[in-house]
């Protein structure tokens, strides 16, 4: 049997490793919802596939659940306030969405505006794992803001960095 790992030390290992900041939106009959995320990655390009990791103790997991749909939205540079408002717990969800510019994807899901990229899909199984529900979601689109992206946000160290373009 392996030794177990503590909690504070696997946290600490984590805050080391870098991740892009996300905000994983959803709506349907349950309604709007959503949250920021860094444990987002691709699973496989055929189908194009990407998992989403959100605690299932969370108040908007039920609104994932129910919807079967979210959009991954890659936040630019300038939206870390965008990732501190959909991590406020105590602002209320309709006016996260009221202060940040929206559009429909093609699940319904909303899309945010300025996003490095959109993507957009059906949640198609939902893994348990611990604490958390692993959602694997087959995207219906893919949105670019632009041919050539500006710096991403990323969250290294528990604090946020601008990644920019290498120099040539």
């Amino acid at each position: 049997m392996l030794p177990s790992v503590s909690t504070a030390d696997f946290r600490e290992g984590m805050a080391r490793l870098p991740g892009a900041v996300t905000v994983i939106t959803t709506d349907g009959p349950e309604g709007p919802a959503g949250f920021t995320a860094s444990a987002v990655c691709s699973v496989t390009d055929s189908p194009p596939t990407v998992l989403v990791c959100m605690n299932r103790s969370s108040f908007a997991h039920r609104f994932f659940t129910a919807n079967g749909v979210l959009c991954v939205n890659v936040l630019a540079a300038e939206q870390q306030d965008v990732s501190g408002l959909f991590a406020n717990r105590e602002v209320p969800m309709a006016e996260r969405f009221e202060r940040t510019p929206w559009q429909r994807g093609t699940t319904g899901a909303p899309c945010l505006g300025g996003a490095l990229v959109n993507l957009d899909g059906r949640i198609v199984a939902t893994h348990e794992v611990g604490t958390h529900s692993i959602f694997i979601v087959e995207l219906a689109g893919v949105a670019l803001e632009t041919p050539e992206p500006g710096p991403g946000l990323a969250y290294f160290n528990r604090r946020y960095h601008a990644l920019g373009a290498a120099a040539a």
